[in-house]
């Protein structure tokens, strides 16, 4: 796991800066796919070439025929695949600090010279984020490549080797002298953790369309709620009282 430990570092603080819904994405993220892959995954996987056996003797016929039935191992697939959907997050969280950065000097400058200027607009004296604006334009565009990547992998994932494991690899290239038959160790276990980091996968794409949803939801409701104060504003400005009718018309 401590080759993990840099990345989980920066989504660590990508939770503070996220809705609840990216908070439980992330929590998916770390408990399901990176502890499991670190934990338990890289064992299942680290004898299937020197345990794949082969009914020829003839050299360099097994790592073809390894070759051919995985153009790329599991393990290193999950490990770009976790790495690529982590990326557009890790953008973000470099806007943020940017933000963050640059509102602080803000604050420093109308202490120190006393001016009075526009305050800050995203951040508060603490660093929490509001999410809006440019951060909300950011995080959702994040979102919407997680989504796109994470389809991605699935798709990539089912035309390189299925979702099932075949205990048995039919191979025809040379140097094998004939058609080679090569049996793979432990298929069975193989395949649950393939179904299982397919599961993990689904749950992240339903996660990222939950929060897509419910930012678009959050937005609506804010717009209304501003529409509505803006016409009661307006109507005791002009020494009217505003009335019911008035304020439910402007919301529907």
């Amino acid at each position: 796991m401590g080759e993990w430990s840099f990345l989980s570092s920066l989504l660590d603080k990508v939770q503070s800066h996220s809705t609840v819904i990216g908070k439980v994405w992330l929590s998916v993220l770390f408990i399901f796919r990176i502890m499991i892959l670190g934990a338990g995954a890289e064992k299942v996987w680290g004898d299937e070439q020197s345990n794949m056996v082969c009914n020829t003797k003839q050299p360099g016929c097994k790592n073809v025929c390894y070759d051919q039935a995985f153009p790329i191992s599991h393990i290193r697939y999950w490990v770009l695949q976790i790495i690529f959907v982590s990326t557009p997050t890790l953008i973000y969280l470099g806007h943020v600090l940017h933000v963050i950065h640059k509102e602080n000097k803000m604050r420093e400058h109308m202490a120190t010279q006393g001016e009075l200027v526009k305050g800050p607009k995203y951040s508060d004296d603490k660093g929490h984020i509001k999410i809006k604006g440019d951060l909300l334009g950011n995080y959702m565009t994040s979102i919407v490549f997680r989504i796109l990547l994470e389809v991605g992998f699935i798709v990539g994932q089912y035309y390189l080797y299925g979702f099932i494991m075949d205990p048995r690899v039919v191979c025809t290239r040379a140097p094998c002298p004939f058609t080679v038959e090569c049996y793979m160790s432990r298929p069975t276990e193989k395949t649950i953790f393939i179904l299982f980091m397919l599961v993990v996968s689904c749950i992240s794409l339903v996660l990222n369309v939950a929060e897509i949803v419910y930012l678009a939801c959050s937005c609506s409701s804010r717009r209304r709620a501003k529409k509505v104060r803006v016409i009661a504003l307006h109507l005791g400005s002009n020494g009217e009282k505003p009335r019911l009718h008035d304020v439910s018309q402007s919301t529907v």
